[in-house]
């Protein structure tokens, strides 16, 4: 990003900040570092705080419909309560901690056009001025690259990716909103589900992982979603079977019969069942009387099993680019970090 002038009522010319990230990509649970550079205008400021607010731009449903707004989930004091002179240029490194739901932004090196930014907040004179948003990349952990691999290899295309303003209930979710990955079926499931939605919610210890089924309707029957719910932990990753464990989760998922009122939505009378998931050996499913693959299919890998998930997960990749409408989607990202409406 360049300087954004700030504070121009304050001396000649005000202050200019620009905040400068140092990765292009970062995990959830990581540092995001970087550097506030400030460059002083016609007069001395005494800079009170600096602080820097995560943002996202997310999806919220109305009775009537739907909308998108900005929600904040993380902000940090990272400077302050010095003396910057007419100008001077001085740079403040930074270093703050990402939530471990923070959303995946993007799967080998393809975007998934989900929005987040840093904002950085400068006072001066009890007066506060927001700078413009610096969007920051995510990658997946690699149990969400595992899972996602193995949806890959069967056969599950990309369709879209979005925030979801609300909470998942029964589940140990903390941000106020959550991320859904929608998947296309392979023609072993078309005739039984239209698409599948994937939830990660990680922690320091694992993650846990909601799918939900859209199942299509039968002659006597209307369609209806089905939701399974599983617990992973992050220190099994590497000696777990992923093809056949998410196998096992996705006929579980396909097999079952309805589950209504899975997504609490906030002013629809539903609220947050916080629980955490147990992690041991394997991954384990919960909270609905699923059946335990972590015995029986979470054996120790094969040789090459981290390249099979690779090429599963590059796979899976492709379809996202091929399943949006790119360019609509580009300039909805672009107009968040160029003027946003904060909710």
């Amino acid at each position: 990003m360049v300087f954004k002038r700030l504070l121009g009522s304050f001396g000649m010319g005000g202050l200019a900040v620009d905040t400068v990230l140092d990765a292009d990509a970062v995990l959830p649970g990581s540092a995001l570092t970087g550097q506030v550079h400030l460059k002083g205008g016609g007069a001395d400021f005494t800079i009170e705080h600096i602080a820097l607010e995560l943002v996202a731009r997310v999806e919220v449903e109305h009775d009537d419909g739907e909308s998108d707004g900005t929600v904040a989930f993380g902000r940090f004091g990272v400077g302050g309560d010095f003396r910057l002179a007419a100008d001077e240029r001085r740079g403040i490194p930074f270093s703050v901690a990402l939530p471990w739901e923070t959303p995946v932004t993007e799967l080998y090196g393809h975007p998934l056009w989900i929005a987040l930014g840093v904002r950085t907040e400068v006072s001066v004179a009890g007066a506060r001025d927001k700078g413009d948003l610096d969007p920051f990349s995510v990658r997946p952990l690699p149990a969400q690259e595992a899972v996602l691999g193995a949806l890959g290899q069967l056969g599950f295309g990309f369709k879209s990716a979005d925030l979801e303003y609300g909470q998942i209930r029964g589940t140990g979710q903390e941000l106020p909103f959550y991320q859904e990955i929608e998947l296309t079926p392979p023609a072993r499931y078309a005739h039984q589900v239209n698409e599948i939605e994937v939830t990660f919610l990680a922690n320091p210890g694992g993650m846990e992982v909601v799918l939900e089924a859209d199942k299509r309707g039968g002659l006597l029957s209307g369609g209806h979603d089905a939701v399974s719910r599983f617990a992973v932990s992050h220190s099994d990753v590497g000696q777990i079977n992923w093809y056949a464990e998410v196998d096992g989760w996705v006929r579980q998922l396909v097999e079952r019969r309805a589950v209504h009122g899975s997504h609490g939505w906030p002013g629809h009378g539903d609220t947050h069942h916080g629980g955490g998931a147990q992690y041991g050996r394997g991954s384990h499913s919960y909270g609905h009387g699923g059946h335990d693959h972590g015995e029986e299919q979470g054996h120790r890998s094969g040789p090459g099993m981290g390249t099979v998930i690779a090429a599963g997960a590059a796979g899976l990749a492709v379809g996202v680019v091929g399943g949006m409408v790119a360019a609509e989607v580009v300039d909805e990202v672009g107009d968040f970090f160029e003027g946003d409406d904060e909710e």
